[in-house]
C-alpha cells in the first residue's frame, strides 16, 4: 500500500495512523500530524498546501482534544476545509485517522 501518490501538482496521502496506540487522543493526534509533516516533506508540500483534510475518530467525547491539538498545529494563515466524522477504525487501538490532499509547493 502506497503511503502517498502525486498526480497533476496534487498529493494525496493515505490514512495516516499512530503507531503508538497506547497514546491518549491528544498523543495520537500529535503523532499522525507529524506522518503528515514527514510525508508532505518528502514529497515537496507542507501544511500550507493542504487543499482537503478528513478526520476519522473513533468517538466524538475526543474531538475536543483532537481539535485542540488540530488548532496548534494547523497554520493559522492556511486552515484548509475540514471534515471530522466519528468512525470505527480497521485497528481498534487506533483512536485517530487522518487524510490529506495537499497541492505541491
Amino acid at each position: 500500500m502506497s503511503e502517498v501518490a502525486i498526480h497533476n501538482e496534487t498529493v494525496y496521502l493515505a490514512g495516516q495512523i499512530a503507531e503508538d496506540t497506547t497514546a491518549d487522543m491528544a498523543g495520537q493526534t500529535r503523532e499522525v500530524l507529524d506522518h503528515v509533516d514527514r510525508l508532505l516533506t518528502e514529497a515537496g508540500s507542507d501544511k500550507t498546501c493542504i487543499l482537503m483534510c478528513q478526520i476519522f475518530i473513533t468517538d466524538m467525547a475526543n474531538f475536543s482534544a483532537m481539535n485542540e491539538v488540530w488548532d496548534e498545529w494547523v497554520s493559522s494563515v492556511h486552515t484548509p476545509p475540514r471534515a471530522t466524522v466519528q468512525a470505527k477504525l480497521a485497528n481498534p487501538a487506533c483512536l485517530i485517522e487522518i487524510v490529506i490532499t495537499a497541492a505541491l509547493r
